[in-house]
């Protein structure tokens, strides 16, 4: 109860200093993040054994869930660019759009390949949101906030990846009970797309925040802020969040391709959505506290800790024989990702301009992208010589344990640096001036 007071304390404290008109949006924008969560991670348990059930492969179900980074890739520069030099709202637009049309697609299709080819237009969804969500939410939040806001306002990801997946691995486990003339997998794509619909409309109502015609002050060096993203791709400061994030996105794909078939191969009665339910509820809790934390404590020292819990997930994973196993490993996979995704976005900000900021968001979680497009497409395909799913998982822990040596040794300047801001110790010397 101390603690729980103790976080309603310091949301109402950063929620004092904004605008009302400031808190409506963020307000707005969280119920958009949340039916757009919704609509995603519906089809998370389920898409897996749907395409196993239209006799896919162990490998073409890799390949296409992997699909799915394929259109977060091509999409994520140019909406980047989109995002700053017209507004974060059409981009937000864009992806809620994309979530609403692509499941009925699903529903259109009757082959492996036409399930590639939507899963691969459905990843465009998440490209837009995640750049336009991100970016709007860091124009919002001041700076000293930034950290704690960003915390609070992604709590949206892990509330609708609680629902999403518990609900979709309900009606296809009960489609015979609730839908005795149609199969849970058509019922599952309409919802899924009601909710996108739902989120599209919300985000409509949205006000831009960011104009690209707003002139930053004039001691800021033009030259350093106007960079395009090729110069962003060769800037260490950026590097190293990319890295991360690319080998963490190989484990999070490995994760979604393989966990439905790896439990099912075991012939649990355990219900795949309860997996990432409990991920989520891990996710949230996480989220309350390391917001505001990394504000006061820095960001290196937390995102040093859910690389851990990357690593300790995978091989609780490598190991599982019974239903607590694979809860066990969820909330640690849970916590770590409560802790890295928003902190590697405050991360970031921190070392970008305003007006840059799209690119940079683009630029980064691109990583995640490809390290999902190769994760299921790789592992699936070396799934023999691993011996199977354990030993996919196994190298899966291996990758995080990479990510972890390299942002140790990496994210500062030098390595005595870089391990001092790891371990808590030392600030971050990439941040630029907080007043941009």
């Amino acid at each position: 109860m101390l603690a729980i007071e103790y976080l309603i304390k310091i949301l109402v404290k950063a929620w004092k200093v904004l605008e009302t008109k400031t808190k409506q949006q963020l307000l707005n924008l969280f119920l958009v993040g949340l039916l757009f969560w919704v609509s995603i991670t519906l089809l998370l348990p389920t898409l897996p054994t749907y395409i196993q059930s239209m006799g896919g492969t162990t490998q073409q179900v890799g390949i296409v869930m992997s699909c799915f980074a394929i259109g977060l890739l091509g999409s994520r520069t140019w909406l980047g660019k989109l995002a700053d030099r017209r507004s974060r709202k059409l981009v937000i637009l864009i992806g809620t759009l994309v979530a609403a049309l692509a499941p009925v697609g699903y529903l259109l299709v009757n082959s492996i390949v036409g399930i590639a080819q939507i899963r691969a237009f459905h990843g465009v969804s998440i490209a837009a949101f995640t750049i336009g969500y991100s970016a709007l939410v860091v124009d919002l939040a001041p700076r000293e906030q930034r950290g704690t806001l960003i915390g609070y306002m992604n709590l949206a990801v892990p509330i609708g990846m609680s629902i999403g997946p518990a609900f979709g691995g309900f009606l296809q486990s009960s489609d015979n009970l609730l839908l005795p003339n149609k199969t849970g997998y058509e019922i599952l794509f309409m919802i899924s797309a009601i909710c996108g619909t739902l989120a599209f409309l919300l985000a409509s109502q949205i006000k831009n925040s960011w104009q690209p015609e707003i002139k930053l002050s004039s001691e800021s060096n033009s030259a350093t802020i106007q960079r395009d993203f090729w110069q962003l791709c060769r800037d260490p400061a950026l590097i190293v969040p990319t890295i991360v994030l690319l080998l963490v996105g190989l484990v999070f794909g490995t994760l979604v391709a393989f966990l439905p078939l790896y439990i099912k191969q075991l012939q649990l009665d355990f219900n795949v959505g309860l997996y990432y339910t409990a991920a989520a509820i891990a996710s949230f809790s996480v989220r309350l506290f390391v917001g505001q934390a990394s504000d006061r404590y820095g960001r290196g020292l937390f995102i040093s800790g859910s690389l851990i819990c990357y690593i300790v997930s995978m091989v609780l994973l490598a190991y599982a024989q019974i239903p607590v196993m694979f809860l066990l490993s969820a909330i640690v996979e849970g916590a770590g990702a409560g802790m890295l995704i928003p902190l590697i976005l405050a991360l970031i900000a921190d070392r970008s301009y305003t007006n840059e900021r799209g690119k940079v968001f683009a630029l980064c979680m691109g990583g995640f992208d490809l390290g999902i497009a190769l994760g299921g497409f790789t592992l699936g395909s070396l799934a023999s010589v691993l011996g199977g799913y354990r030993g996919i998982f196994s190298l899966a822990a291996i990758l995080a344990l990479v990510a972890l040596v390299i942002f140790v040794t990496q994210a500062g300047k030098n390595f005595r640096h870089s391990l001092f801001f790891a371990l808590g110790r030392a600030s971050d010397v990439y941040a630029l001036n907080p007043n941009l």
